[in-house]
Protein backbone atom coordinates (compact mmCIF):
# COMPACT_ATOMS: atom_id res chain seq x y z
CA UNK A 1 0.00 0.00 0.00
CA UNK A 2 1.42 3.38 -0.94
CA UNK A 3 2.10 5.97 1.81
CA UNK A 4 -0.81 8.29 0.93
CA UNK A 5 -3.29 5.41 1.02
CA UNK A 6 -1.83 4.33 4.38
CA UNK A 7 -2.31 7.86 5.72
CA UNK A 8 -5.91 7.88 4.50
CA UNK A 9 -6.54 4.55 6.21
CA UNK A 10 -5.05 5.86 9.47
CA UNK A 11 -7.19 8.98 9.24
CA UNK A 12 -10.30 6.88 8.74
CA UNK A 13 -9.51 4.73 11.75
CA UNK A 14 -9.11 7.82 13.92
CA UNK A 15 -12.31 9.41 12.68
CA UNK A 16 -14.30 6.18 13.07
CA UNK A 17 -13.04 5.90 16.65
CA UNK A 18 -14.41 9.37 17.39
CA UNK A 19 -17.58 8.90 15.30
CA UNK A 20 -16.69 12.13 13.46
CA UNK A 21 -16.40 13.29 9.87
CA UNK A 22 -13.95 15.33 7.82
CA UNK A 23 -14.32 17.67 4.87
CA UNK A 24 -11.75 19.06 2.44
CA UNK A 25 -11.39 22.46 0.76
CA UNK A 26 -8.84 22.21 -2.03
CA UNK A 27 -7.29 24.55 -4.52
CA UNK A 28 -3.82 23.52 -5.74
CA UNK A 29 -4.47 19.80 -5.17
CA UNK A 30 -7.61 19.84 -7.34
CA UNK A 31 -9.40 17.16 -5.29
CA UNK A 32 -6.36 15.00 -4.58
CA UNK A 33 -6.98 14.92 -0.83
CA UNK A 34 -10.58 13.83 -1.30
CA UNK A 35 -9.49 11.24 -3.87
CA UNK A 36 -6.93 9.83 -1.41
CA UNK A 37 -9.53 9.64 1.36
CA UNK A 38 -12.10 7.89 -0.83
CA UNK A 39 -9.60 5.18 -1.80
CA UNK A 40 -10.55 3.63 1.53
CA UNK A 41 -13.57 1.34 1.47
CA UNK A 42 -16.20 2.60 3.87
CA UNK A 43 -14.92 6.18 3.82
CA UNK A 44 -18.51 7.39 3.35
CA UNK A 45 -18.89 6.86 7.10
CA UNK A 46 -16.29 9.53 7.88
CA UNK A 47 -15.81 11.69 4.76
CA UNK A 48 -18.59 14.26 4.51
CA UNK A 49 -17.73 16.45 1.50
CA UNK A 50 -14.95 17.77 -0.67
CA UNK A 51 -14.86 21.27 -2.13
CA UNK A 52 -12.60 21.95 -5.12
CA UNK A 53 -12.42 25.73 -5.26
CA UNK A 54 -9.73 26.52 -7.76
CA UNK A 55 -10.89 30.06 -8.53
CA UNK A 56 -11.19 32.88 -6.03
CA UNK A 57 -14.82 33.32 -7.09
CA UNK A 58 -15.57 29.73 -6.04
CA UNK A 59 -13.68 30.11 -2.77
CA UNK A 60 -16.16 32.90 -2.05
CA UNK A 61 -19.27 31.21 -3.49
CA UNK A 62 -18.75 27.74 -2.02
CA UNK A 63 -16.83 28.48 1.17
CA UNK A 64 -17.71 32.06 2.09
CA UNK A 65 -14.17 33.46 1.81
CA UNK A 66 -14.44 37.25 1.94
CA UNK A 67 -13.58 38.65 -1.53
CA UNK A 68 -11.48 41.47 -0.07
CA UNK A 69 -8.99 38.93 1.33
CA UNK A 70 -7.77 38.10 -2.17
CA UNK A 71 -6.88 41.71 -2.93
CA UNK A 72 -5.30 42.21 0.49
CA UNK A 73 -3.26 39.00 1.02
CA UNK A 74 -3.75 36.80 -2.05
CA UNK A 75 -5.26 33.35 -2.41
CA UNK A 76 -2.09 31.66 -1.17
CA UNK A 77 -2.17 32.98 2.39
CA UNK A 78 -2.90 32.06 5.99
CA UNK A 79 -6.07 34.14 6.03
CA UNK A 80 -7.55 32.50 2.95
CA UNK A 81 -6.81 28.87 3.89
CA UNK A 82 -8.13 29.43 7.40
CA UNK A 83 -11.34 30.91 5.95
CA UNK A 84 -11.56 27.98 3.52
CA UNK A 85 -11.23 25.39 6.30
CA UNK A 86 -13.77 27.09 8.53
CA UNK A 87 -16.17 27.61 5.63
CA UNK A 88 -15.94 23.96 4.56
CA UNK A 89 -16.59 22.74 8.10
CA UNK A 90 -19.53 25.10 8.55
CA UNK A 91 -21.15 24.27 5.21
CA UNK A 92 -20.65 20.50 5.44
CA UNK A 93 -21.34 20.03 9.13
CA UNK A 94 -18.15 17.99 9.55
CA UNK A 95 -16.21 18.49 12.78
CA UNK A 96 -12.80 18.35 11.08
CA UNK A 97 -11.63 20.14 7.93
CA UNK A 98 -8.47 20.68 5.93
CA UNK A 99 -7.85 23.40 3.36
CA UNK A 100 -4.97 23.97 0.96
CA UNK A 101 -3.98 26.76 -1.41
CA UNK A 102 -0.64 26.99 -3.15
CA UNK A 103 1.47 27.51 -6.21
CA UNK A 104 2.16 24.10 -7.74
CA UNK A 105 3.91 25.51 -10.82
CA UNK A 106 5.58 25.43 -13.12
CA UNK A 107 4.49 29.07 -13.40
CA UNK A 108 2.74 31.52 -11.12
CA UNK A 109 5.42 32.04 -8.52
CA UNK A 110 6.68 35.42 -7.31
CA UNK A 111 9.73 36.35 -5.24
CA UNK A 112 7.55 36.47 -2.10
CA UNK A 113 5.59 33.32 -3.01
CA UNK A 114 7.77 31.08 -5.19
CA UNK A 115 6.55 27.90 -6.88
CA UNK A 116 6.09 25.26 -4.19
CA UNK A 117 4.62 27.68 -1.62
CA UNK A 118 1.57 26.08 -0.02
CA UNK A 119 -0.59 27.18 2.89
CA UNK A 120 -2.48 24.46 4.77
CA UNK A 121 -5.13 24.88 7.47
CA UNK A 122 -6.83 22.35 9.72
CA UNK A 123 -10.05 23.07 11.60
CA UNK A 124 -11.70 21.35 14.54
CA UNK A 125 -15.05 22.55 15.81
CA UNK A 126 -14.69 26.15 14.67
CA UNK A 127 -11.03 26.53 15.71
CA UNK A 128 -8.23 26.54 13.16
CA UNK A 129 -4.46 26.15 12.89
CA UNK A 130 -2.37 26.76 9.77
CA UNK A 131 1.15 26.52 8.39
CA UNK A 132 3.13 27.55 5.35
CA UNK A 133 5.18 24.96 3.54
CA UNK A 134 7.77 25.32 0.80
CA UNK A 135 7.80 22.13 -1.25
CA UNK A 136 10.38 21.25 -3.90
CA UNK A 137 9.92 19.47 -7.20
CA UNK A 138 7.69 19.64 -10.24
CA UNK A 139 3.94 20.25 -10.24
CA UNK A 140 3.04 16.62 -9.49
CA UNK A 141 5.56 16.42 -6.66
CA UNK A 142 4.32 19.65 -5.05
CA UNK A 143 0.74 18.41 -5.23
CA UNK A 144 1.65 14.98 -3.82
CA UNK A 145 3.60 16.52 -0.94
CA UNK A 146 0.64 18.80 -0.21
CA UNK A 147 -1.79 15.86 -0.06
CA UNK A 148 0.60 14.01 2.26
CA UNK A 149 1.05 17.02 4.57
CA UNK A 150 -2.71 17.64 4.65
CA UNK A 151 -3.43 14.05 5.68
CA UNK A 152 -0.62 13.98 8.24
CA UNK A 153 -1.96 17.16 9.83
CA UNK A 154 -5.49 15.75 9.95
CA UNK A 155 -4.26 12.57 11.62
CA UNK A 156 -2.43 14.61 14.29
CA UNK A 157 -5.47 16.86 14.79
CA UNK A 158 -7.89 13.94 15.13
CA UNK A 159 -5.49 12.24 17.57
CA UNK A 160 -5.30 15.40 19.68
CA UNK A 161 -1.59 15.85 18.95
CA UNK A 162 -1.95 19.40 17.59
CA UNK A 163 -4.18 22.04 19.02
CA UNK A 164 -6.24 24.64 17.26
CA UNK A 165 -6.28 26.69 20.46
CA UNK A 166 -4.21 29.89 20.58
Amino acid sequence: MDPITQLSQSLGEGLKGLHQQVTTAESCTGGGIGEAITRIAGSSAWFEAGYITYSNAQKTAQLGVAPELFARVGAVSREVVEAMALGAAERSGARFAVAVSGIAGPEGGTPGKPVGTVWLAWADGGQVVSQRQQFAGDRDEVRRQTVKAALEGLIRLVAGEISTQG
